[in-house]
């Protein structure tokens, strides 16, 4: 039972299927979060254990008295979609998103898909679950289940919100392209709806769902996950290339040359092309890479808020500030007009459009942000003791450093180079961020200094 209970994490539910993440555990959750809704929507990926959790998770519902409606397969941002634009109680999505083939999880919402995290009930549902699951337990045999049609709701609302299909005339089409990797995940079917009513042509790789994932789990922050697409984006002539990964809340980009473009300079160019219509209003960031984003926010009028990563997080801040926009360097970006709630798809429809009226391609528009303020990427370290690591880098940097915040692990900022080093809440980890003022070879050389004294200090 403590294995089990040890699924529950900051702001979702994760492990690895069937143990310790059952359908003993789903059962226990439906029975649960039966108490705090009645009407419960419920969507899964295409991962191969998603049925069993799904039926699982729908026996603890309705055994309870709660009513389930079935999404299907599923994005995570539909599962947002529908707990916002109907009378449900809580939306759950049943992904295990870019992790490993063989973990699953569930990410919860109530109505207005407002997030489910520890600071709003997940640490009393865990609790909960924790106490039923001390009880003998037999679960009861599955209903048959049919796969439900879909809806084209959530597909117009990309399309009107996007207004992708007024940012070209019908010339553009035959001369505009966009490469989309679908990963085999649960992205290829609303791709494949939206090609027919786009405004260029559209490509999608590895469109067919598949929990196998025969070319690999749909994770592009991994470099071995890119060349695939970037092979794809360059046989095509493609003038841009996405990729999503396995529940398409995220999406990533890649220049006609097959370059793949940090998620940091994503955030600065949406932010700039949402304040062009939209002046003078709030941007929310993350904080372990934000020189270029800030700078480019003010300059369009905008007033930058920094705030710690986590889907969780942001999205309280931009209620709390009611921010038009929010982005993370790890490719999450959230809109006011979407509740709030990070999407794939929208990022993907507003550079496309943004594409369509620029005489610019996407790595010209990038270009001046990657000299000015060159950045290393993510970089993850496995330690034993991360904490001890920390303070001891901490205590290394500290002294000459001009300013130090600890909103989300460490930051320190110098003169023309600055560092976040920041924990894992779920594995024995330290992630590395460091970005230079227009000097890469100063960025690379502080980036390898401090990756050498966290393999010394983890001695």
């Amino acid at each position: 039972m403590s294995d089990a209970l040890a699924c529950f994490k900051a702001y979702d539910i994760r492990g690895k299927f069937p143990d310790p993440l059952s359908p003993e555990l789903a059962y226990a959750l439906g029975a649960v979060l039966a108490q705090q809704g009645k009407n419960v929507l419920i969507g899964h990926d295409i991962r191969l254990s998603g049925p069993a959790l799904r039926d699982a998770l729908a026996s603890g519902l309705t055994t309870h008295g709660a009513q389930v409606t079935f999404l299907g397969l599923s994005g995570t941002e539909e599962v947002y979609y529908a707990a916002s634009h109907s009378d449900a109680d809580l939306g759950i999505m049943i992904t295990g998103s870019h992790n490993p083939a063989d973990e699953n999880g569930f990410k919860l919402v109530r109505s207005g898909a407002i997030p489910i995290s520890n600071d709003s009930g997940l640490l009393e549902i865990r609790e909960q679950v924790g106490q039923y699951l001390q009880k003998p337990l037999t679960l009861p045999k599955a209903s048959p289940y049919t796969e439900p049609a879909k809806s084209d709701d959530y597909l117009n609302w990309l399309l009107e919100t996007s207004a992708i299909r007024d940012a070209a005339d019908q010339s553009q089409k035959n001369s505009f392209k966009v490469l989309a990797c679908a990963g085999n995940g649960s992205a290829g079917p609303l791709l494949t709806r939206l090609a027919p009513r786009l405004p260029f042509e559209l490509v999608v790789q590895y469109g067919e769902p598949d929990g196998h994932f025969p070319h690999g789990v749909p994770n592009p922050l991994l470099p071995e996950r890119r060349k695939d697409t970037q092979d794809a984006v360059r046989a095509a002539h493609a003038n841009l290339g996405v990729a999503f990964d396995g529940d398409f809340d995220r999406c990533f980009f890649f220049d006609a040359q097959g370059q793949f473009i940090e998620g940091y300079y994503l955030v600065g160019l949406l932010a700039q092309e949402i304040l062009r219509t939209h002046p003078r209003q709030k941007i929310v960031h993350d904080p372990r890479l934000y020189w270029n984003t800030q700078e480019l926010v003010r300059n369009a009028g905008g007033i930058p808020i920094l705030c710690k990563t986590g889907h969780a997080f942001i999205k309280e801040r931009m209620r709390r500030e009611d921010a038009i926009y929010g982005g993370e360097m790890s490719a999450h970006h959230y809109f006011r007009d979407f509740n709030y709630c990070d999407s794939g798809m929208l990022p993907f429809l507003l550079v496309s459009s943004l594409l369509l009226r620029s005489p610019q391609s996407l790595e010209e528009l990038v270009a001046s942000a990657m000299a000015k303020y060159p950045c290393s990427g993510e970089i993850n370290r496995k330690v034993a003791d991360p904490s001890r690591v920390l303070s001891k880098i901490r205590a290394l940097y500290r002294k000459e450093a001009l300013q130090e915040d600890q909103i989300d692990g460490l930051s320190l900022e110098f003169r023309n180079w600055r560092f976040n080093l920041r924990m894992s809440n779920t594995e024995p980890l330290l992630r590395l961020n460091v970005e230079s003022r227009g000097d890469r070879a100063l960025m690379e050389d502080k980036t390898q200094a401090i990756l050498a004294q966290i393999e010394q200090f983890a001695d």
